[in-house]
């Protein structure tokens, strides 16, 4: 089909992230016009559920009048202030005393950014900022994890475990290291229980430290969940191992909690859900419901202290953005903890989780899935050519792509990274939702499946 006019204007101005630009060209954009709830309607006025939550965080869905009117009413008092320079405002004090009263963590202080990739990238400066003023120069090591996802920016791309962010950017920069990915369904060995798999993995982590040299390895980076690499739930006993050998050697453990955070796994944080302990966390995302940007990363004690020394040396703390602290993002991320908070979101989540785990374990026997997993209102199903010997697609038959492409005709926005359909609704949905959801995707799958065998990709 042509495209419209507002889709060839698009084509004509716009860069897309993630998308194959060349493709893109000739297919057009799907424009969308307009949220509510849980539901999105496009310029054909065809109504979309909502199932990936924007990316991953509009966790209280569209059209909330509370954040709209906290949006409002900000504005009409103060649109603007930095945090520059000793200037500060209500709304960022209160956010930030709210994020440390609700953190699993002690935090001493609060750093706003404006995105998880910002946070994360900050954390890598703070790390290495905080070992040059302890004294520890060369201890600026950052492991992170294959299939990882941490960010774009040059630190938090590098951090980043995914190949297409690494291809052709020249990266990752020196200092950024990458482990094992636990994902037990891709990478146990034959026979290995998870909690085997875990201990492996644990050691390859501790031998990877001890052969590149304590004294040089600064912090471990992981989301207790991995989002973007295909929903990746750590295996039993997993984070109870990797905490203690970090522990043993003295390296920093960075929660990403920018998908984790706010409810997402059943408690206000991922790393409550899997029991570790951070030293410090990035958040974003659900932190607004994703109607304003804003991330952070919160900082504990003897971080703060070292940023002290430094700032007492060089006589200023080199390191913030424009809309640091941004006061209209604060207000609306203060509406939406006290939403949280007030409508007893967690209780409501867990109260959820398990129509919602059984709908997506349910589809494990689909002959087109090899694993559905997930954790409180996360999930993915795992596409792949054959059940019995976990045979993946050959990546350029695009299966996951085409899979979206089917769900959204039956009227659900899911995304494919590569074969693995991610689900992460809005957590206002309703059971009766949730059965909506896993009903589009049966058929999807269905007709996924259908469609592989006439292109002879299934046997």
């Amino acid at each position: 089909m042509p495209l419209t006019n507002a889709q060839a204007r698009d084509v004509e101005t716009l860069i897309h992230p993630y998308t194959n630009l060349d493709a893109h060209r000739e297919s057009g954009p799907l424009m969308l016009e307009r949220g509510e709830g849980i539901y999105l309607y496009d310029s054909e006025g065809n109504k979309l559920m909502e199932g990936l939550a924007g990316l991953w965080c509009t966790s209280l869905g569209y059209g909330n009048r509370e954040l709209i009117d906290a949006a409002t009413r900000q504005m009409e008092t103060m649109t603007y202030s930095h945090i520059f320079t000793s200037k500060s405002h209500e709304p960022a004090v209160a956010l930030a005393e709210k994020l440390k009263e609700i953190a699993p963590m002690p935090v001493s202080k609060v750093f706003f950014t404006c995105s998880g990739s910002e946070a994360n990238d900050t954390q890598v400066k703070l790390i290495w900022y905080m070992n040059n003023a302890l004294g520890r120069p060369k201890k600026k090591k950052i492991i992170s994890r294959i299939k990882g996802y941490h960010g774009v920016t040059v630190a938090s791309a590098s951090l980043t475990g995914l190949p297409a962010n690494h291809i052709d950017w020249d990266l990752p920069i020196q200092n950024i290291l990458h482990t094992d990915c636990p994902h037990h369904y891709r990478f146990a060995e034959p026979g290995e229980t998870e909690e085997e798999f875990s201990t492996r993995l644990a050691n390859n982590l501790e031998e990877m430290i001890i052969r590149e040299g304590p004294d040089t390895v600064a912090a471990f980076i992981a989301e207790p969940v991995m989002g973007a690499g295909g929903v990746i739930v750590p295996p039993a006993t997993y984070f109870e191992k990797i905490q203690a050998v970090l522990r043993k050697y003295d390296v920093y453990f960075i929660s990403d909690e920018v998908i984790c955070g706010f409810g997402r796994t059943g408690n206000m944080f991922g790393c409550q859900t899997y029991g570790f302990e951070p030293n410090s966390i990035s958040v974003a995302k659900a932190l607004s419901s994703a109607y304003m940007p804003i991330g952070a990363c919160l900082i504990a004690e003897d971080m703060y202290q070292a940023m002290l020394d430094e700032s007492r040396k060089i006589g200023t703390f080199g390191h913030g953005y424009t809309y640091s602290g941004h006061p209209v993002s604060c207000a609306v991320a203060l509406k939406t903890l006290e939403i949280y908070e007030r409508d007893q979101m967690i209780e409501n989540v867990r109260g959820k989780m398990p129509l919602f785990q059984k709908r997506l374990h349910d589809y494990a026997d689909h002959p087109l899935v090899g694993e559905a997993r997930g954790v409180g209102l996360v999930g993915a199903v795992e596409l792949v050519a054959d059940k019995a010997s976990k045979q993946a697609f050959d990546p350029k038959a695009m299966v996951g792509a085409k899979m979206v492409q089917f769900l959204q005709e039956e009227g659900i926005i899911l995304r494919a990274m590569g074969d693995n359909i991610g689900i992460c609704p809005p957590l206002i949905i309703t059971e009766d939702e949730i059965n909506d959801l896993f009903d589009m995707l049966g058929r999807g799958l269905d007709r996924t499946h259908q469609w592989a065998i006439s292109e002879g990709l299934i046997k």
